[in-house]
């Protein structure tokens, strides 16, 4: 049975590789208002994650032309997060039945994984159920993400598999918290202007 905390209001798991942060109606920095962050890395020195809903309009082909057809649709680089905006980073969903690529992937928690944008895109095209390529990434440095949680920033839930390549990541925030057990649903529900609440 998993413990509720005052900080996250849902249960209450610790940051961990292949989990979800998403932002509390509390976050006001504008990096995060309304994000759900896939965390990639989790321990005692800090955290890595890429925020799943926030498309960019560059198509994937115009910066890294081989990847272009590979990566889900839209077929367009997402806003990973304000750090190393200008890098990328490719985080891949294994099919159920697939093993697991080779050579330039590593796996992350679960069904994700990272892939190595320097490696041949054949070693790993149709190996993948989806693949998404981030510009940038969302960090903590240690303690950080768990005092933010602490405060009520981040609530901590599990994933699932489609929340990486899915088509429209416009309601993701909502429909990851709709799915949630409890009162952590209910903030599906609040107005996009509190003041109308």
């Amino acid at each position: 049975m998993s413990s509720t905390t005052p900080g996250n209001r849902g249960p209450g798991l610790a940051p961990a590789p292949g989990l979800l942060l998403v932002a509390a109606p509390t976050l006001l920095d504008p990096n995060f208002v309304d994000t759900v962050v896939l965390l990639l890395e989790a321990d005692a020195d800090g955290a890595v994650g890429v925020v799943l809903n926030r498309p960019s309009p560059v198509p994937v082909d115009e910066v890294l032309p081989a990847w272009g057809e590979v990566v889900a649709e839209p077929e367009v680089l997402f806003q990973g997060g304000p750090v190393s905006p200008d890098g990328a980073l490719a985080v891949a969903l294994l099919d159920d039945a697939a093993t697991v690529p080779g050579t330039g992937f590593r796996r992350v928690a679960g069904p994700f994984g990272l892939v190595d944008l320097d490696t041949p895109m054949e070693a790993v095209a149709g190996r993948l159920a989806g693949l998404r390529i981030f510009a940038g990434y969302s960090g903590w440095g240690a303690g950080q993400l768990e005092d933010e949680i602490a405060e009520g920033a981040w609530y901590v839930v599990p994933s699932e598999g489609g929340d990486l390549c899915r088509e429209d990541a416009t309601d993701l925030w909502r429909d990851v918290l709709r799915r949630q057990p409890g009162e952590l649903a209910w903030h599906a529900t609040r107005p996009a202007d509190p003041e109308l609440n």
